[in-house]
């Protein structure tokens, strides 16, 4: 009976957070646009519903209805797997996510806690795994279409992979050494007490803003997003991997790249800003209301670095390729490696 409980309330859990991010999604789709639109001084979408706030459900109905077209060159199983390739490792880092307080409540006699699916004592180590699971989804997706612009978006996708996942790595080192710990929960909880104990300002230790900076720029690299969208670069690849997409199979990869941002959103916060705890405990609130309070503050400093990627977007212009691989080899690797040297530094001066 004990095993039926946990089973339904962990895929309850489970159910209750992809919805939550798939609505995001569905949002940000609209917020982006709208965002990109204020900022170039016009008014995005404006026609669907009242200031165009039904435009996410008539692009879901266009992608839904849409014929489903398959190259008569094509790899037909690879081209179809691809999408689900990348969709799939976006969706299951959530599981490692704490989006409240760590706390353990007793419901028909099983332990079970609401605010994470799963605290595991790997769970950097988890993310990071997947992470790099999803470039598959997009070089396979490439090669498959047996099309030129798809197959140089896949080969582009692959080194630029290899390039920035190892900042993301790097960068990350230096909270790791800070909290001795790979559980994202640990983590949350060594930050709490106020902003000044969060590790971007770890105050009485090395602060983490350095790291912070490269693990932002090579997520928003990670994620293909402007200014390093190479591998789906419009003016040179038509649209890059995904050229020869259409239907439900291009929304599995536009659902994809959204669920990173969302992914990459909520690891910044945990790793560097404290995760759902607030800036002072005064606004954290009575411990009772901990649970509204905790999620309130979580959803807003993710939804900051979600507008931060919709900012870098409507400011950089893309980067020339030879330009990304530079400033990633050149640049964010030496910056990265030296945060590691200084943070052990202090880390083993001041434990």
């Amino acid at each position: 009976m004990d095993t039926v409980i946990r089973l339904g309330l962990t895929l309850s859990q489970i159910g209750a957070v992809m919805v939550a991010v798939l609505l995001t999604v569905a949002l940000l789709t609209l917020l982006e646009r709208k965002v990109l639109g204020w900022m170039q001084d016009r008014m995005g979408p404006m026609e669907v519903g009242p200031y165009g706030v039904l435009q996410p459900v008539a692009d879901g109905l266009k992608l839904f209805f849409k014929e489903d077209i398959i190259p008569a060159g094509a790899n037909k199983f690879m081209f179809s797997m691809a999408p689900i390739l990348s969709l799939v490792p976006a969706l299951i880092g959530f599981a490692v996510i704490p989006f409240g307080p760590d706390w353990t409540v007793d419901v028909g006699g099983v332990d079970f806690k609401p605010f994470v699916i799963t605290d595991i004592n790997i769970g950097v180590l988890y993310i990071l795994a997947f992470a790099s699971i999803g470039a598959y989804g997009i070089i396979l997706g490439g090669w498959s279409s047996n099309s030129k612009y798809s197959l140089l978006g896949g080969l582009r996708s692959a080194a630029q992979l290899i390039s920035y996942e190892l900042n993301v790595g790097l960068s990350i080192v230096g909270v790791l050494l800070l909290s001795s710990s790979l559980s994202l929960v640990t983590i949350t909880n060594a930050q709490a007490g106020g902003f000044w104990n969060w590790y971007f300002f770890a105050w009485g230790s090395f602060p983490q803003a350095i790291a912070f900076v490269v693990f932002i720029i090579s997520s928003v690299a990670e994620t293909n997003r402007t200014p390093f969208d190479l591998p789906e670069a419009e003016s040179e690849l038509v649209a890059g991997f995904f050229t020869e997409y259409s239907g439900m199979r291009f929304a599995f990869f536009f659902l994809a790249e959204y669920g990173n941002m969302i992914l990459v959103s909520c690891v910044a916060t945990v790793l560097f800003f404290g995760g759902w705890h607030a800036p002072v405990e005064i606004l954290q609130g009575p411990e009772s209301l901990h649970w509204l309070t905790g999620m309130f503050w979580f959803t807003f400093k993710v939804y900051g670095f979600l507008f931060l990627f919709f900012w870098i977007r409507a400011t950089l212009p893309r980067l020339r390729y030879d330009q990304l691989m530079r400033f990633g080899w050149k640049v964010l690797l030496p910056i990265a490696l030296g945060n590691i040297v200084l943070t052990s530094i202090f880390a083993y001066i001041f434990p």
